[in-house]
């Protein structure tokens, strides 16, 4: 691996260094970070490198510079461009790092991600890129939502990782495949139950990122336990993420065409 150290970052590095970005909390950017250690040494230079120049992407993310924690900010032209380039385009960031990683690495893109069997009998073409890039982003956004929250449900706290989903709030089926179905800022991190309450629009968000929860669910048949668990949460503000806090934009589809008042 060539030694880059000191050398000007390219765009498929600073692309890299973005995607990871958007994975990692902003109080996990340090030269310990197992990621980072990871891709520094596939592109041949320090985890303090790599580190900063996250941090410097971080000038550029506006939830970070709402909190002031952007301590870094001496982005570069190209840094901006990258930012500029996929911060509307989810699906393309995740797919084109996958593809990045994978050459760099000199592996198909199926083999790094662990998935030929299931790709084996799809053939070459733009179904086939489609599919792929669904499964690339449907990565992105379930690490980058698990990430965000710290791995624990927004609502409960719960934080084993076997009960979280990265559930979208304005469903997959019906977001847009470029801005809105890898959107980290559509999506929360839930425990299974709630994550199917959420899916059934027996509970929902209000734009003070409180938990409202259904009348329907009020009146459902269910033991005294679960819904005195259920109900302590009403009009609770959710556990806010470390960084891509839910888009109104979402919380509003979902009250109006999910949430059974």
């Amino acid at each position: 691996m060539e030694d880059r150290t000191g050398k000007k970052w390219s765009r498929e590095e600073t692309i890299l260094a973005f995607e990871l970005y958007c994975r990692t909390p902003f109080s996990k950017i340090s030269k310990t970070n197992e990621d980072i250690i990871n891709l520094a040494m596939l592109l041949g230079r320090s985890p303090s490198s790599v580190g900063l120049k996250m941090a410097n992407l971080a000038h550029y993310d506006p939830e970070i510079r709402k909190k002031n924690l952007a301590g870094m900010s001496h982005g570069s032209k190209l840094d901006a461009e990258i930012c500029m380039e996929f911060a509307g385009n989810w699906e393309m960031l995740s797919f084109e790092a996958e593809e990045i990683l994978a050459r760099k690495k000199g592996v198909s893109l199926e083999k790094m991600l662990g998935i030929e069997e299931e790709f084996s009998d799809i053939p070459l073409g733009k179904y086939r890129n489609t599919k792929m890039k669904q499964r690339v982003g449907q990565y992105f956004f379930r690490t980058a939502i698990l990430n965000s929250y710290a791995n624990r449900c927004c609502i409960t706290g719960i934080n084993e990782p076997k009960l979280l989903i990265a559930s979208h709030i304005k469903p997959w089926k019906v977001s847009d495949e470029k801005t809105e179905r890898t959107n980290p800022r559509n999506g929360l991190c839930l425990n299974a139950l709630h994550d199917k309450a959420f899916d059934k629009g027996l509970i929902t968000l209000n734009n003070n990122y409180e938990i409202i929860i259904s009348s329907q669910f009020k009146k459902a048949d269910m033991d005294q336990t679960t819904k005195d668990w259920f109900m302590m949460y009403d009009h609770k503000e959710i556990i806010r993420p470390d960084k891509f806090l839910p888009d109104r934009k979402f919380i509003e589809y979902h009250n109006d065409v999910i949430f059974q008042k």
